[in-house]
């Protein structure tokens, strides 16, 4: 995908990854439409953006309301929106018979729903550009379902099935081009998004994290060479590829970590 002159949608904008994310794009010569929910953040964002001679716009918008989703999808026609990425989401660290109904039912709703009915709601638009790509941002924990992230593995597990069925449903040769469906899974990133609790269980495990800035840098990359699909940091996605032929080796080494996830899971967050 040619980033220069490309017109992108990039939910969760004012998130750690997601204005890294934008400061790429624009070096990269995208036009950008940043979306959050937080306005003040984003406008900030916009202005030290500014200057580069590309395009930024923002709107302030929750992608589980319905209405706010319709205004997003008319300000994305307006924008000539050709490129999607589907960046906003939450976590939620605890063991799973501890935490509450209604944040498990936000994770997937954020994480899962929301990127979904988002996509929908745009495909038409960007079926209309000469080449559009649609971009969703997993986990390795969507490869790799780690425990005390039942519901986050659940949805990121659920957004890596989305991101294949619809790339297999969307794949075709026209002549003005075509959809491409691109699915990058980061490890563990340094951002606001860790909990306290998160960053000591990453240090008592040996978890490695990346900065936002070197993962903005990859998801960029496998967005411009069209890769269709990314697995980020090693030795995670050696481990998420086992954990696809060989499950019962992964639930032998979890196993011994399940204390340490436990003393670090209670209370729940």
């Amino acid at each position: 995908m040619q980033l220069n002159g490309a017109r992108i949608l990039l939910t969760g904008a004012g998130g750690g990854l997601g204005q890294a994310l934008a400061q790429a794009l624009a070096e990269a010569g995208a036009s950008l439409l940043l979306v959050g929910r937080d306005q003040k953040k984003l406008a900030t964002l916009a202005v030290n953006l500014a200057g580069g001679g590309q395009e930024v716009s923002t709107l302030a918008v929750d992608l589980k309301q319905p209405a706010d989703v319709a205004r997003l999808v008319e300000e994305a026609g307006r924008f000539q929106t050709d490129v999607l990425i589907n960046n906003a989401g939450i976590n939620a660290f605890g063991l799973f018979e501890q935490q509450d109904w209604a944040r498990v039912a936000d994770v997937l709703e954020t994480n899962l729903a929301a990127p979904m009915r988002l996509t929908h709601a745009l495909l038409s638009l960007l079926q209309s550009r000469e080449r559009a790509a649609i971009v969703n941002i997993g986990s390795t924990f969507g490869s790799l379902p780690f425990p005390g992230f039942a519901a986050y593995s659940a949805a990121k597990a659920g957004m890596k099935g989305f991101s294949q069925a619809l790339r297999r449903e969307l794949w075709q040769e026209r002549a003005d081009g075509r959809i491409e469906v691109i699915y990058v899974a980061p490890r563990a990133i340094d951002t606001p998004l860790n909990t306290p609790a998160v960053n000591a269980l990453n240090a008592d495990l040996g978890s490695k994290s990346d900065s936002p800035e070197a993962a903005a840098r990859q998801i960029v990359a496998a967005l411009a060479a069209g890769r269709g699909e990314t697995y980020l940091g090693f030795p995670e996605r050696l481990f998420a590829w086992l954990n696809g032929v060989a499950p019962a080796l992964i639930d032998r080494a979890l196993k011994p970590k399940l204390a340490i996830v436990k003393r670090h899971a209670r209370p729940a967050i």
